[in-house]
């Protein structure tokens, strides 16, 4: 729990962390006052929009609708990795959530997944004070893809928030961990986001990170994929866990694999 950083400490920690950045408006002083709190902060919040296309979905993030007004969010994350700001202080993204799950949160004392909540938007707790929140482009209907680059900026973004505050990766969450309503990000499992942002707190800000990216050829498995590039084939698993693989054969030529470091 912390006192929200400045607009432009906000803008700095991203930047130093490498994450690509368009400023989008007058977004330092677009949001939510006087409709409730902003702060203090209790972690980084990951939805998807269930849209398609940069501008229209950065528009509908950035003015929201007459049933939400904007901003839904802090900031929009492409396909291409670049993080659109369209807000900053309170937004309507995070709505009414568990409190188990932000006493959890806080203390970072979950294991792999906080606990399953059991209340929604109409039941819970606010949680547009208490949570910055990034919306990435994706239809969440579980087959549109999430690019590399969209995932790798997740992951730069959780990370320079959470060195900004000095909190570890279980201050990151899904919409889904925070909502019985919800299911975002849907497509990716959070726990293997939290393993990419905390291999990346290990090293310093705005580095390359602690994996780098293997192109599927025709033929690979895991399992040589891991023994040819790591040296060791039983680290398939490690591969399948650091990209959410839930099924560790269904890979594809031409697809790009984040490596954990030999």
């Amino acid at each position: 729990m912390a006192e929200p950083l400045s607009a432009a400490q906000f803008l700095a920690a991203l930047k130093a962390e490498g994450v690509r950045v368009v400023e989008v408006g007058d977004w330092r002083h677009h949001n939510r006052k006087g409709h409730g709190p902003w702060g203090s902060v209790h972690g980084v919040m990951i939805h998807h929009t269930v849209t398609s296309g940069t501008k229209a979905s950065v528009d509908i993030c950035r003015n929201g609708y007459s049933s939400l007004p904007g901003p839904l969010c802090h900031g929009v994350i492409d396909k291409d990795g670049v993080v659109h700001l369209v807000g900053y202080g309170r937004a309507n993204h995070a709505g009414g959530g568990d409190p188990a799950v932000l006493r959890h949160v806080t203390a970072e004392d979950y294991g792999t997944r906080p606990p399953a909540p059991t209340r929604g938007n109409l039941n819970g707790i606010d949680g547009n004070r208490a949570f910055y929140g990034f919306e990435c482009i994706n239809l969440g209907n579980g087959k549109d893809p999430w690019t590399e680059d969209q995932l790798e900026a997740i992951e730069r973004v959780g990370a320079a928030i959470c060195r900004a505050h000095e909190w570890g990766a279980k201050s990151v969450i899904g919409h889904l961990e925070w909502s019985a309503d919800k299911i975002d990000p849907k497509g990716f499992t959070m726990s293997s986001m939290r393993d990419r942002i905390a291999a990346r707190l290990k090293t310093k800000p705005g580095s390359g990170g602690s994996t780098s990216t293997y192109t599927v050829g025709r033929g690979d498995t895991l399992w040589s994929i891991a023994a040819s590039k790591l040296g060791n084939g039983a680290r398939w698993t490690e591969i399948a866990k650091l990209n959410g693989l839930k099924d560790a054969d269904a890979i594809t030529p031409g697809q790009k694999l984040k490596l954990p470091k030999k």
